[in-house]
């Protein structure tokens, strides 16, 4: 599944190649795939067919369209009295989703799901497609709602104080300009928790995934049990350090890509699985003890049925833990 890097790179690629341009025509090949959308093919049709891609906006993993109409053939009441959107295409790639941008001669991909063919830009291919081999994913038109702390909704180039619906839950991720520290750090305090099952959790802080998780704790010398009331400001401010930076750092590879089926917009892989410190190292001694000259294996335990990477000798495992 796509952790957050994967998706900003995904964001910035459709930025690049939908932003401005108009869905001239949308062809549902498999109903399955927008079956988030109620009122079902007919009415999704109907909303994305005219519209203008607005910009392209991410909130932790979720990420959406604003839809701006175009005119008499454009779906109606898409701006509101200020010229704001009200509506976007929400995009879920669950485990296998694939926004790819293809030019009308290539062959349709094996797992085909919604081709939207948009306006014509010198240079750049005419169809949005959505690929999708598990089905678990999906695209559906939703309402943007006013951001309950009336900052930005997400990352975009144009930001605006409105929120996909379904994303107004969660909270902001280490990426976003408006992530507020105090906020957090607050909220944290109060749980009674693990310290990576905080993490975790998309209400307190969005797109940090079971990966970037491990990753930020071994970069931060934090073990993931580590009781959250008992988290000093400094330890804090260090593990959110830790995973932006290790986000910022993915992004710069395009992200990672355990499983062949992530691409990015162009249909290219990532590449940071290459550099990672801790997931999936079990049996490998420590980068960070190697390179003083100790001596650690990097050890394997299960954790929410999934795995959670550590060192024992610089993540050793707190008093009082929670599992």
């Amino acid at each position: 599944m796509p952790e957050l890097p994967e998706v900003e790179v995904v964001r910035r690629g459709l930025v690049s190649w939908v932003r401005g341009r108009t869905i001239e025509a949308v062809e549902v090949v498999d109903p399955r795939s927008i079956r988030r959308h109620a009122l079902g093919t007919e009415d999704f049709i109907g909303n994305l067919q005219g519209a203008t891609v607005g910009d392209v906006v991410r909130r932790g993993k979720f990420l959406w369209m604003p839809l701006l109409d175009t005119g008499a053939g454009a779906p109606a009441g898409t701006r509101d009295s200020a010229g704001l959107p009200q509506v976007a295409l929400m995009a879920h790639l669950g485990m296998s989703g694939q926004l790819l941008m293809q030019g009308r001669d290539v062959p349709d991909e094996k797992h085909l799901k919604v081709r939207l063919r948009l306006s014509p830009r010198d240079g750049m291919p005419d169809q949005l497609r959505f690929v999708d081999q598990r089905i678990f994913g999906g695209l559906f038109v939703t309402d943007l709602v006013p951001t309950d702390d009336g900052g930005p909704g997400g990352l975009a180039e144009s930001p605006l104080p409105l929120i996909a619906g379904e994303a107004a839950h969660i909270a902001r991720d280490p990426l976003d300009p408006a992530f507020s520290f105090d906020l957090f750090y607050r909220r944290l305090r109060k749980r009674k928790t693990g310290l990576k099952r905080a993490l975790l959790d998309q209400g307190l802080v969005s797109g940090i995934g079971n990966i970037y998780a491990d990753e930020a704790l071994w970069r931060a010398r934090l073990h993931y049990a580590r009781p959250t009331d008992t988290l000093r400001r400094a330890e804090a401010e260090r593990v959110i350090a830790e995973a932006r930076q290790v986000m910022l750092d993915a992004l710069a590879a395009g992200g990672t890509s355990f499983d062949s089926l992530y691409v990015n917009v162009n249909g290219a892989s990532g590449y940071f699985d290459r550099s990672l410190n801790a997931y999936g190292r079990e049996g490998l001694e420590c980068k960070r003890c190697a390179a003083v000259g100790l001596s650690s294996v990097m050890k394997r335990e299960q954790f929410m049925n999934r795995s959670s990477y550590t060192c024992p000798a610089c993540q050793p495992r707190p008093r009082n833990g929670r599992w």
